[in-house]
C-alpha cells in the first residue's frame, strides 16, 4: 500500500461490528406446534416436520416475538421456518417445496393393491387377524372369475407403478390361481406399461421348488413370519407336527438358493410370549441372516381378539419391549452387526427428512383406498386390509363394494370412501390438529372404529396415539442427546446405507 493510501485510510472510522446488526427482533411466527419435552425443554415441529429444541427462556422469547436476532437459536429458527423476517421470502418457497414433498404419497392414487386368494391355512396362529379356514374347504378360495375383474380394477389406476401382494389364509395353498392373476396382468400390461412389482405373504410351509422357480422367473418377492427362536414361533403358530419353525427355516434358505438372497423378508408379531424375549426375538434375526426387524403390536382384529387373553397385553408392556429391542438394536449396530427397527426407520424418515414413507396407518390423509386396498376372495372390496379382517367379524363398515358389481368409479370415488378418508386427515381431528407429533403419525380410523366405535377415535383414550406418542418420544429423546454414534446409526437406516459405509460408529 503506497503512503498516500495509507493516510488516506487512516482517516476512515470504522464502526464497530454491533452496528451493521439487525437493530429490529420483528419477525413473522411461521405455524408450528409445540410440547414440553423433561422438564425445562420445548421441542417445536413446523408444518413440514422440521423440530428444534429450546430451554423455556428462549421458547417464552420467541413465542412472544421478544427473541433478538443475535441470539443463537434466531438463525436456526429461521433457517427451520419457525419464524420469517424480510430476508426469509426464499426459503418461503422452500417451505412450500417441503411441504409438497411431505404430500407426494397422494401422487398417483392407489399403489398397494392385495388380493385375498384363499382363506384356507394349515396353521392356527392364535393372533392371527383373519378368520382362517381348514385346508380342505375350497369354498372359501378366490375363483378366477373374480381374480380376472379384480385385476382389471387394479390396472384401471392412474398409478404408474403398483405392487400385487397375494395374501391369505395361506395363498401357496390357492398357488394356481396366483399364477393366473401374475400372467393375466403381465398380459394386460404389454398395452399399459405401468411398473407392477409382486409379492406373496406366506408361512411358507407350502414352498416348492416349482412355486420358487416361478417366483423367480416372475420377479416375485416372498414375505414370511418369524416370530423368534423356535419354542415361541412354534408356540405362537402351531400346525399339525409342531413344525413350523423348522419349516420356515428350512424354506427361507430354499428361497434364497432359488430365487436369491434378498428375496424373502419376516415379520413378527409380539405375543405375551414375547415380552420377556425381546434380545432373542433379535438374535434370531440375527442368526438367519436378516438386516431388519419389525418390532410389531397384536392387533384387534380377527382370532386376535378371540384369544386377547392368551395373546394380548398392555400397551406400556409392549412399550418397555419396545425401547429394550431398541436399544439392543443399537448396541448390536456399534459392535458392527448390521439391524434396522424398520417402524423407528418409518418415523425417523418422517423426522429427519422431508420425505413421506408409503406406511399407510402413519398418513395423513390416511391410505385407505387411496393408498392401498384389498380384494377378498368372494370379490368384496375393502378399504384396507384391517377393514377386511373387521368385517370377518361381522363389521362391514368399511366394504367399498365388489368386482362383479361395482365400477371404479362407483369404488374409488364413492361419498363412503370420502367420509373414511375425511375422518383420517390428522390435521384437522380432535387432539391431533395440535399436537406437536402431528406431522409424525397418523389418523387410522379403521383402529378406532375398531377399539373406540368411532372413526375419529377420542385421544387421550386411544392406544394408538399412547404408543406412537412414545415411540416418537423416544427417537426424539435420542436425537436430542447428541449422541453421534446414534445418529450415523438412524442417517444409515433412513438412507439405507451400510454400516460398513460408515464404519466410524463402531465400537472399536
Amino acid at each position: 500500500m503506497s503512503r498516500d493510501s495509507a493516510k488516506q485510510t487512516a482517516r476512515f472510522t470504522f464502526h464497530p461490528l454491533e452496528s451493521y446488526r439487525r437493530k429490529s427482533t420483528q419477525y413473522t411466527l411461521l405455524p408450528f406446534r409445540f410440547m414440553r419435552f423433561g422438564a425445562s425443554r420445548f421441542v417445536l415441529v413446523n408444518e413440514v416436520g422440521e423440530f428444534i429444541f429450546l430451554d423455556e427462556g428462549t421458547f417464552r422469547a420467541f413465542a412472544t416475538r421478544a427473541l433478538r436476532a443475535e441470539h443463537p437459536a434466531y438463525l436456526d429458527l429461521k433457517a427451520k421456518h419457525f419464524l420469517a423476517d424480510d430476508t426469509s421470502s426464499p426459503l418461503l418457497d422452500v417451505l412450500a417445496t417441503k411441504y409438497r414433498t411431505k404430500k407426494s404419497f397422494l401422487r398417483g392414487f392407489t399403489k398397494l393393491h392385495l388380493f385375498v386368494v384363499t382363506l384356507r391355512c394349515d396353521h392356527s396362529c392364535h393372533y392371527c387377524q383373519v378368520s382362517r379356514q381348514s385346508e380342505d374347504r375350497a369354498a372359501f378360495d378366490m375363483k378366477p372369475s373374480t381374480a380376472r375383474k379384480a385385476v382389471d380394477l387394479m390396472l384401471k389406476t392412474p398409478a404408474e407403478a403398483i405392487t400385487m401382494e397375494f395374501q391369505g389364509g395361506e395363498p401357496l395353498l390357492n398357488f394356481q390361481l396366483i399364477k393366473f392373476m401374475v400372467e393375466y396382468s403381465e398380459a394386460r400390461n404389454q398395452d399399459l406399461g405401468k411398473q407392477i412389482d409382486r409379492v406373496i405373504t406366506t408361512n411358507l410351509s407350502k414352498a416348492t421348488p416349482d412355486i420358487l422357480e416361478y417366483c423367480r422367473d416372475h420377479g416375485i418377492g416372498l414375505s414370511t413370519s418369524l416370530d423368534g427362536p423356535e419354542w415361541l414361533h412354534n408356540a405362537n403358530r402351531p400346525r399339525p407336527g409342531n413344525d413350523s419353525y423348522a419349516r420356515a427355516i428350512e424354506n427361507i434358505a430354499l428361497v434364497r438358493s432359488i430365487v436369491g438372497p434378498g428375496s424373502v423378508d419376516a415379520l413378527m408379531t409380539t405375543t405375551r410370549r414375547s415380552l420377556p424375549h425381546v434380545r432373542d426375538i433379535i438374535d434370531e434375526y440375527v442368526a438367519r441372516g436378516f438386516r431388519s426387524i419389525f418390532l410389531r403390536s397384536i392387533s384387534p382384529y380377527g382370532f386376535a381378539v378371540k384369544t386377547r387373553g392368551k395373546t394380548g397385553y398392555l400397551t406400556d408392556e409392549f412399550l418397555r419391549f419396545y425401547r429394550e429391542g431398541l436399544s439392543y438394536i443399537l448396541e448390536l449396530n456399534r459392535r458392527g452387526i448390521e439391524m434396522t427397527e424398520i417402524y423407528a426407520k418409518i418415523l425417523l424418515t418422517k423426522i429427519l427428512t422431508p420425505f413421506p414413507t408409503s406406511f399407510t396407518d402413519l398418513q395423513s390423509p390416511a391410505g385407505l383406498g387411496i393408498g392401498a386396498v384389498v380384494y377378498n376372495y368372494d370379490g368384496d372390496v375393502y378399504a384396507s386390509d384391517e377393514a377386511r379382517m373387521l368385517a370377518e367379524m361381522k363389521d362391514r363398515t368399511f366394504r367399498l363394494g365388489n368386482v362383479h358389481d361395482d365400477t371404479y368409479d362407483a369404488i374409488f370415488r364413492s361419498p363412503k370412501l370420502r367420509s373414511i378418508i375425511a375422518a383420517s386427515v390428522n390435521e384437522s381431528l380432535p387432539g391431533c390438529s395440535d399436537c406437536a407429533y402431528q406431522l409424525y403419525c397418523g389418523g387410522d380410523p379403521v383402529f378406532h372404529h375398531a377399539t373406540q366405535g368411532d372413526m375419529m377415535g377420542h385421544r387421550p383414550t386411544s392406544e394408538f396415539c399412547r404408543k406412537n406418542m412414545a415411540i416418537i418420544n423416544e427417537l426424539l429423546r435420542y436425537i436430542e442427546s447428541g449422541d453421534k454414534d446414534v445418529m450415523r446409526i438412524f442417517w444409515g437406516w433412513v438412507y439405507n446405507r451400510r454400516l460398513a459405509e460408515d464404519a466410524s460408529c463402531l465400537v472399536k
